[in-house]
């Protein structure tokens, strides 16, 4: 496909790094002549310097025969009014980065006067991430399927876990609970592993089931942790906006703290039900006067990584149950991970997974379509989901009678609006939605799945 990609900031260069590895014909726009220089270096794409609102640009672009024009800006403004430039010249389909809460309310409405493809909110996306790992306060990750009837979740094996030494065999069987456990990252590799498999402390290892399976298993796994009720944010970002919109109205208490007082006022009146306290997080004395020993969990949301893992530190050294960083820079991730900091969200990472499910869902080649994907184990594994539209020679065979990819898993099939977890003795049949582990970039459509 031919693709536009007009900014090459954080969302935009991460696109890029993703979808150029996939045989796209990639053109990328964007006012900094040393940051276009940086990607086409690195990349096989074609660099354009200018405005990419301007309608000469886009010409130049060649956005009147493109198949999707991506526009990721910093400007909201800017990104629409591309999107409306590219509907004019013809383009196939656009997606808009808009992240402004003033907007969020009446997106739907702009995206269909506007006949927007998709439109995609970052931080209301890692809101909703993180929102979802508070809500499960023993999880790492939590990835929803099929409208929230499946979840996986990850978490990680300490020394005195249950599960430490247990095969897979040996858990299912002592458990009893319908799951399947997908991958294991263990010394910075992803496995996907068999029955034989044996788990060992540090082990990261993702989960699926229904949620109410992997409640019931997290409760024999975890009979200490409790509910989220009381969490404390760092930064008075967009991000800590819609999270702490969607925690109070589910009853969690709130506070939230920032160094810019005007910022802090307007948090006031946009959160009159949370607390908001001006202030320094890098004074430890003000936060344990703000009860931070205390707290269930901790979040980090400046805008500075470097800052968001010092306070997460600080959290962890605390106990608290649940500490949450935000990260721009997804290669630290593993550095966070060896200083005991589990939880990392990434907005353009996430923004990039949505962005690239669609992509490859436009790609698809009518028998399935892409209708979910998630990145895990350090995005060396993907976890997708298919809608199996057509005819496809695999259709009601069984599993275990398909010679099915290396490293690559049938997680769970959904049929009929019921999960069933899948076995060797579970079959793919006309739409369903299926649910596929591979490693990154190795399935791109369902059909892919076999040898």
């Amino acid at each position: 496909m031919r693709i536009v990609i007009v900014g090459d900031g954080k969302v935009g260069s991460t696109l890029v790094a993703n979808l150029a590895g996939e045989n796209h014909d990639i053109i990328v726009i964007d006012t900094d002549p040393h940051a276009l220089t940086s990607t086409t270096d690195r990349y096989d794409v074609v660099g354009i310097c200018g405005n990419g609102a301007a309608y000469a640009v886009q010409k130049q672009a060649g956005v009147d025969k493109c198949d999707l024009l991506i526009a990721t800006t910093s400007s909201d403004e800017r990104n629409i009014l591309c999107c409306m430039v590219a509907n004019q010249l013809g383009a196939g389909n656009t997606i808009a980065r808009v992240r402004n809460p003033e907007y969020a309310s009446h997106m739907k409405y702009l995206k269909d006067n506007l006949k927007l493809s998709m439109y995609i909110n970052p931080e209301l996306e890692a809101a909703e991430e993180i929102s979802r790992i508070l809500r499960f306060p023993t999880a790492i990750k939590v990835s929803p399927f099929m409208f929230d009837r499946v979840e996986m979740i990850e978490i990680r094996l300490k020394e005195g876990s249950p599960l430490v030494g247990m095969s897979l065999v040996k858990m299912k069987r002592y458990y009893n609970e319908d799951i399947l456990i997908c991958t294991v990252l263990r010394n910075d590799k992803a496995i996907i592993p068999n029955g034989e498999f044996v788990l060992e402390a540090g082990d990261r290892v993702s989960i699926i089931a229904t949620p109410e399976v992997l409640n019931s298993f997290a409760r024999k796994i975890f009979p200490n942790s409790h509910k989220v009720r009381n969490v404390m944010i760092i930064g008075g970002s967009r991000i800590a906006h819609y999270l702490s919109k969607q925690l109070v109205d589910v009853g969690v208490k709130v506070k939230i703290i920032d160094n810019d007082l005007n910022r802090c006022k307007e948090l006031s009146a946009e959160l009159p039900e949370a607390q908001i306290i001006f202030g320094n997080a890098r004074d430890r004395e003000l936060l344990l006067e703000e009860g931070l020993e205390k707290m269930d969990a901790f979040v980090t949301l400046t805008s500075v990584d470097e800052e968001n893992i010092i306070a997460s530190m600080l959290g962890v050294t605390y106990n608290i149950q649940k500490v949450v960083t935000k990260i721009n820079d997804t290669d630290m991730a593993a550095m966070m991970y060896k200083l005991g900091l589990d939880v990392a969200v990434s907005p353009k990472d996430i923004t990039a997974d949505t962005i690239i499910r669609y992509v490859r869902a436009m790609a698809n080649s009518g028998e399935s379509s892409m209708t979910t994907l998630h990145t895990i184990c350090n995005a060396q594994v993907e976890v997708m989901e298919f809608r199996v539209e057509g005819d496809m020679p695999f259709l009601g065979k069984h599993l275990m009678d398909l010679h099915i990819k290396a490293q690559t898993l049938i997680g769970c099939v959904v049929r009929n609006g019921q999960a069933i977890i899948a076995n060797g003795s579970t079959t793919i049949e006309k739409n369903d939605n299926v649910i596929v582990v591979a490693a990154k970039g190795k399935i791109k459509e369902l059909g892919d799945i076999l040898r």
